[in-house]
């Protein structure tokens, strides 16, 4: 059968783009190999979708080329995805840091794409397994896609097919082997938005703080140039390492930094609102134990066992005008910069995206398109763009997806 434009993976990117460009008259075919439509958008945000955000720039994603997202963001905005779901009666709120979800479902915005398709025509191929592709320049329909289902040819063949997040979905390396077979550069694909692993002996050490959510600041330093990467929002200490809000942003970062070299430490800010020595120099005639003091910053059993963890059992007993100089050093460095040495991360079983993917330098930051493929697309995760946690890998799978469906 013959397409103007396939679309591989029947995703948030995938969806937008087919409806794009069956809107402007073109023959779409979209295809995915799985049956169930939409799972990454259905079990995000808790079953709500945390569709887009308030605030979308360039800043709030990581690439080897930090400057690739900009076109596609300013053409197809969160302010623009907003409008249609404001148009399709979608009910939303907003949370911190202006994420935005679904007051109801995840499903709205899945029907709501969906529809969208189905409105302009797009036909589709779900559990449709796609065996090769082959291409042919110069040919008008150029690309053929062999699937289990048969074999499409199409002009333009548009890659959608994701990440290798949350494979018990779906998830396959089918874009970056594609990308492979034409020639088109792939960074070496990590767990991104993840939690991290501690090894054996710093995990033993950090045992009797496990259960413990703290507000603070992880940082890590970037080598590569820019300031450094630093989020505050609430830490989990986890039986298997570091979890929450704060680490999944930082560990985008954190393994960000094996391209350039040797991924560091992190660095905790366990009180991110205050400098720890001039705080501890205001207290330093209290008689006071340094634990319960702290509790007043933290939760108390984190205190007691990390105050026993720096300054060892004698500190249970001892007041903080008992401590001596360099206890307090020490303290202070401590407690505005915790290092701690992940051992790698949890896995893509664990991992809300993916972080490198095709490079940006073998795509146009314009249309999406290969600059040495005519017709080939590679759109949303598959691509080196990867996203705060907070709607952003969202919006930009709806702005790349929006933007190749005006030139595929």
């Amino acid at each position: 059968m013959k397409f103007d434009v396939i679309v591989v993976g029947a995703g948030a990117a995938g969806m937008m783009c087919a409806a794009e460009a069956a809107r402007r008259g073109r023959r779409v075919l979209l295809i995915d190999h799985v049956a169930k439509i939409g799972e990454r958008i259905r079990i995000s945000g808790g079953g709500r979708c945390n569709f887009t955000n308030r605030s979308v720039g360039a800043e709030n994603f990581l690439s080897q080329n930090p400057h690739f997202c900009r076109s596609a963001l300013a053409r197809f905005s969160a302010r623009d995805f907003i409008d249609r779901v404001e148009a399709r009666g979608i009910k939303y709120h907003e949370r911190e840091h202006g994420q935005l979800f679904c007051n109801e479902s995840a499903l709205d915005i899945i029907t709501m794409l969906k529809d969208a398709c189905a409105g302009v025509g797009v036909q589709w191929a779900t559990g449709c397994a796609i065996a090769s592709v082959e291409h042919h320049p110069g040919q008008e329909a150029a690309f053929v896609v062999l699937t289990d289902s048969g074999s499409f040819r199409a002009a333009s063949l548009v890659v959608a097919s994701g990440g290798l997040s949350i494979p018990k979905i779906g998830a396959t390396p089918f874009g970056y082997r594609l990308a492979e077979q034409f020639g088109i550069p792939v960074v070496a694909p990590k767990p991104a938005l993840v939690p991290l692993a501690l090894a054996p002996e710093v995990f033993d050490s950090l045992k009797p703080l496990a259960g413990s959510t703290l507000d603070a600041a992880p940082s890590v330093p970037i080598t590569h140039g820019g300031p450094d990467a630093r989020f505050r929002e609430n830490v989990l200490l986890t039986h298997r390492g570091l979890s929450g809000p704060a680490i999944l942003q930082i560990s985008s970062y954190w393994q960000m930094q094996e391209y350039f070299g040797k991924r560091p430490p992190l660095s905790i800010d366990l009180m991110p609102s205050l400098d720890a020595a001039v705080w501890l120099h205001e207290h330093r005639e209290s008689r006071s134990l340094l634990p319960n003091l702290l509790s007043e910053h933290m939760p108390r059993r984190f205190a007691q066992e990390w105050c026993t963890l720096i300054l060892g059992e004698q500190v249970q007993t001892r007041t903080i005008a008992e401590l001596g100089r360099r206890d307090l050093v020490q303290l202070a460095n401590a407690l505005n910069a915790w290092q701690i040495m992940p051992s790698g991360t949890l896995g893509y079983a664990k991992a809300e995206v993916t972080l490198g993917g095709v490079s940006t330098a073998a795509l146009s930051s314009k249309t999406m398109e290969a600059t040495n493929v005519k017709g080939l697309y590679f759109i949303g995760e598959v691509v080196d763009v990867t996203g705060w946690l907070g709607g952003y890998n969202f919006q930009w799978a709806w702005s790349s997806g929006y933007v190749a469906g005006q030139y595929a």
